[in-house]
C-alpha cells in the first residue's frame, strides 16, 4: 500500500515534477557508467542548504549509475585556522605562499577538517564515500611551482618563490580506479606530494582537470560563485571552444580569477575530456541542474 502523501500536489505541480523526471531521463542514460569529475568550492563549501544539495546530487548521480568524483578547495577555511594561530596569510598572483609552518595547516585543514566534512554529508544522505590527499596511494605526483614576474625595469624575469605550492606532475589512478570499481565516491583533497617527499600545495581546479584528464571523464564540472562566464555587458557565455577563449582573453573578456579556470576547462577538453562547465555554485542542487536537465546553469566549453 502507498503511503498517504501529507501534501497535495495540484495539477500544475504534478506536471512540472513530472516534466523535470522526464527530461532527466535521457542524461541518465547517456551518463551511465560514466565518470564526472566535480570540483567543489566557493560559496557552495560553506552555506548550509548549498552543503546538503551539493551532497544530495552527488549521491543521486552514484544512485543512477554515474561515478562522480569530487575534488574540494578550502581557502577560506585556511585563512581562518591561520588567523587564529596569528599567522597572516600573504598572496602573489593570488597564490597563497606557503611555507612550512603554513603547509602544514594547509594539511590539516585541507586533509582532515574540510575533506571529512564532505565524506560525512556524503554518508549521512546515503552515499559511500572515500576521503583521501594525492599523497594517498600516490595519487599526485606534484613539481614546484616556478613562477616568474616581469618588470620594466628588470633585464631578467625575477623567480618568485611561493614555498610549498605546487603543479600536477601525474596523476596515479589506481586508486581512484579501485574505489570506483567497488561503487565508493572518492573525495580528493588538493595536496600533492614531491620526489623529494616534500608536501605542495596544489590549486584545486588544476587538480581536478588532471584528474578529469587521467580518468578520461565524460565531464568536468568547476563550482565558482558566478554564473559562469559573462560578457561585457554581463550576458552569460556557453558553447564555447578553443578559438572563442583565444578571442575572449585578447578582447578582455576572460581576465583575472576567471582566466585559469577557464584554461584549466579548455586543457581537460583538449585532453581527452568529453566536456567541461563552469557552473554557478550559489545555485542550490548547481550540480543536479546541470547534469540532468536541457539548460544548465554555467557555461559550457567543449573542443
Amino acid at each position: 500500500m502507498r503511503p498517504q502523501n501529507t501534501m497535495n500536489l495540484d495539477k500544475e505541480q504534478a506536471q512540472n515534477i513530472a516534466s523535470v523526471l522526464a527530461e532527466s531521463l535521457p542524461y541518465i542514460q547517456r551518463f551511465s557508467g560514466k565518470t564526472i569529475v566535480v570540483k567543489y568550492g566557493g560559496n557552495a563549501m560553506v552555506d548550509e542548504a548549498l552543503k546538503a544539495g551539493f551532497a544530495r546530487d552527488i549521491v543521486l548521480m552514484k544512485l543512477v549509475g554515474m561515478n562522480p568524483v569530487v575534488v574540494h578547495g578550502g581557502g577560506p577555511q585556511i585563512g581562518n585556522l591561520l588567523a587564529r594561530i596569528g599567522k597572516e596569510s600573504e598572496f602573489i598572483q593570488g597564490m597563497r605562499v606557503t611555507d612550512t609552518e603554513t603547509m602544514d595547516v594547509v594539511e590539516m585543514v585541507l586533509g582532515g577538517q574540510v575533506n571529512k566534512e564532505i565524506v560525512s554529508l556524503i554518508h549521512q544522505y546515503g552515499g559511500n564515500a572515500v576521503g583521501l590527499t594525492g599523497k594517498d596511494g600516490n595519487l599526485i605526483s606534484a613539481t614546484k611551482m616556478q613562477m616568474k614576474r616581469n618588470a620594466p625595469e628588470l633585464e631578467v624575469s625575477e623567480i618568485i618563490d611561493l614555498g610549498h605550492v605546487g603543479e600536477v606532475e601525474t596523476i596515479n589512478t589506481n586508486v581512484l580506479d579501485l574505489l570506483i570499481a567497488g561503487d565508493f565516491i572518492p573525495v580528493i583533497a588538493p595536496v600533492g606530494v614531491g620526489k623529494d617527499g616534500r608536501s605542495y600545495n596544489i590549486n584545486a581546479d588544476l587538480v581536478a582537470g588532471k584528474v578529469a584528464e587521467a580518468l578520461n571523464a565524460e565531464k568536468l564540472m568547476l563550482l565558482t560563485n558566478t554564473a559562469g562566464l559573462l560578457d561585457k555587458e554581463g550576458t552569460l557565455l556557453t558553447g564555447l571552444n578553443a578559438e572563442s577563449v583565444d578571442k575572449l582573453v585578447e578582447d578582455g573578456t576572460i581576465y583575472g580569477g576567471m582566466l585559469p579556470k577557464i584554461r584549466c576547462a579548455l586543457e581537460a577538453v583538449q585532453n581527452g575530456v568529453h566536456s567541461s562547465h563552469i557552473i554557478d555554485g550559489r545555485v542550490e542542487h548547481a550540480v543536479m541542474l546541470e547534469v540532468f536537465t536541457d539548460e544548465g546553469v554555467g557555461t559550457l566549453i567543449t573542443k
